[in-house]
């Protein structure tokens, strides 16, 4: 573990010095909300091999900003598994290490942002058949099992923030401790909003060297974890593919008209059979 200078309060896992990280497992599959405002609703996706089920805490469901703290933090464990060091299931850091990581401003705003994220990444509640480092769990789980502000106080006897105490959850933690499906995100991941950065790890986590993925529209919004109807889905995602933003990787929406069922409630008028298709950038020569 990194020290601290002569006269600091706590011995730091901070700054991180590697790339961002995440889980694989937490890229493929939608575990958080799609939203920057409260989502009381609970969240729930199922295929024939994999299920999982989202309590709401009392300020609603971890979100897809939140995580950022959770790639942040597994971030910090990976790079500390490369430099060979033990790790724990705790770890401490600076907010204003996790703000720079994440371009977040420095403002009180922020911090005050950040005991709500911690307080929904302690209360949400997961279940999932998806098993971390060879073992499942037949129940609930958190985020993070402990999360704490650390405060000193200046000769004013004002409180100023000094760290951040966390304490990974057990399954997350064997996942990347043996599982070691941890896979690099792109610095842009964090200026794009809610539905481009579940695009661009359904594609990070998916897409090997060289390969596409090819979806249809109903199963995307699934794995992506939207929660409204698909029209609007469908709507959002034309202007994803128009505007061309997710890093490393290129979205297309093939549509194809179907000839309307003259059973059909509104018979006459033809429906959009839509697949997604990703495919990853080009790098580029020199």
């Amino acid at each position: 573990m990194k020290q601290t200078p002569q006269g600091e309060l706590f011995l730091l896992d901070s700054p991180l010095t590697g790339e961002v990280r995440g889980e694989r497992s937490l890229m493929a599959f939608p575990f958080f909300a799609l939203s920057k405002n409260a989502w009381m609703k609970p969240l729930a996706y199922g295929t024939p091999s994999v299920s999982i089920e989202v309590r709401p805490s009392a300020k609603g469901v971890a979100t897809i900003y939140d995580k950022e703290i959770v790639l942040y933090i597994a971030s910090l464990m990976a790079s500390k598994m490369e430099d060979g060091d033990e790790v724990a299931q705790d770890f401490v850091f600076t907010a204003h290490d996790l703000f720079s990581v994440t371009g977040s401003n420095h403002s009180s705003r922020s911090y005050d942002r950040l005991a709500d994220a911690l307080e929904r990444l302690q209360g949400t509640q997961i279940k999932t058949n998806i098993e971390a480092g060879g073992e499942g769990v037949d129940g609930f789980f958190s985020w993070l099992s402990e999360a704490q502000l650390k405060y000193a106080k200046t000769s004013k006897g004002e409180r100023r923030l000094k760290a951040v105490k966390v304490r990974l959850c057990d399954w997350l933690f064997r996942a990347i401790l043996h599982d070691r499906q941890v896979l690099n995100y792109a610095t842009a991941y964090f200026q794009l909003g809610p539905i481009e950065r579940r695009i661009y790890e359904v594609a990070r986590s998916t897409c090997a060297e060289g390969q596409s993925l090819e979806i249809d529209l109903a199963t995307f919004r699934l794995q992506i974890g939207y929660q409204n109807q698909l029209a609007n889905f469908r709507s959002a995602l034309r202007a994803i593919a128009k505007a061309d933003t997710i890093p490393e990787y290129q979205l297309h929406l093939i549509e194809d008209e179907v000839e309307p069922d003259d059973a059909a409630p509104k018979a006459g008028r033809k429906a959009k059979n839509t697949k997604v298709v990703i495919t990853r950038r080009q790098k580029k020569l020199g």
